[in-house]
């Protein structure tokens, strides 16, 4: 008979198992449907963000997808050489890039309304259901942003 400590490390209770597991199907099912539009699920996070709002900064769309810059500055070229987008130094601060949408960048916007409806079908989803999902992982997102508390220290009562 095993406690529940011991069950606390079989694999099928781990959440970040489940997580990793979850996050690749999920990416695996919009794969197809990215192709047809000539993106990769990195390249359609950052044209999100643009969709949003053009232009923007580097580092706004680094803070927004939660990725370091120097990660999406090969997703950001081979954006701009597909011709989706364009990268300038910002006049007066040399150090900011801005990201601006091209004309076709901005149309292929068109050709993305589909998608969402298309992997909540592949899912068998509802939205309300992919809004309770997407609460519940924005819930953890947030937690894994706070400050850890401080360890105990032995004999010290917290």
């Amino acid at each position: 008979m095993s406690t529940p400590a011991e069950d606390d490390l079989l694999l099928e209770r781990q959440l970040c198992f489940a997580l990793t597991v979850a996050s690749r199907s999920v990416v695996g099912i919009y794969k197809p449907v990215l192709e047809r539009m000539g993106l990769t699920h990195p390249q359609y996070l950052v044209m999100l963000a643009l969709w949003e709002r053009s232009p923007r900064t580097l580092k706004d769309i680094s803070d927004a997808l939660l990725h370091e810059p120097a990660t999406l500055s090969p997703i950001l070229r081979r954006l701009e050489e597909a011709g989706l987008l364009t990268r300038e130094r910002v006049p007066g601060n040399e150090r900011a890039l801005a990201v601006t949408l091209t004309d076709a960048g901005a149309a292929l916007r068109e050709q993305a309304t589909a998608v969402p409806g298309t992997i909540m079908e592949r899912l068998g989803l509802s939205r309300e259901e992919v809004a309770e999902l997407h609460s519940a992982m924005t819930g953890l997102i947030a937690a894994t942003q706070r400050p850890a508390p401080e360890p105990m220290q032995a004999g010290h009562p917290g």
